[in-house]
């Protein structure tokens, strides 16, 4: 016995069938693909709109504003939130704090000159 029964030949036959028809779906049509209609956010919508007509200054200006917006994002963030950890968390004395001098008295010593501190004038006894 060679070759296929007529029951594996008839399945054969239907399987190709199926194969083709299953291709032939897969081929799209002029109308296809049918997309929903975008829907853009506003500002989306603005540049869309602003790109239309054209022209090399509208593309500069629509590359400033990207260039400036990742800067924004991921230069300027990142780096005011790191400093503000940095100044309110792990430094002990935040930046920019500013330690007052300490008070002299007579007899002192300025560090700086290494002068010392004549003592004070005596003032006559006219209080009240």
């Amino acid at each position: 016995m060679s070759g296929y029964s007529e029951d594996e030949k008839l399945r054969l036959q239907q399987l190709r069938a199926l194969r083709r028809r299953w291709l032939r779906d897969q081929e799209l049509s002029e109308r296809e693909p049918v997309l929903p209609r975008r829907r853009l956010g506003p500002v989306a919508a603005f540049w869309e709109r602003f790109l239309q007509p054209g022209g090399f200054w509208r593309h500069q200006v629509f590359k400033a504003y990207q260039t400036s917006g990742f800067i924004l994002t991921r230069v300027l963030v990142p780096a005011w939130i790191i400093l503000y950890y940095l100044k309110y968390h792990v430094m002990k004395t935040p930046h920019g704090a500013v330690m007052s001098n300490p008070r002299i008295f007579p007899g002192d010593r300025i560090l700086e000159t290494g002068e010392i501190m004549p003592p004070l004038k005596e003032e006559p006894d006219e209080h009240h």
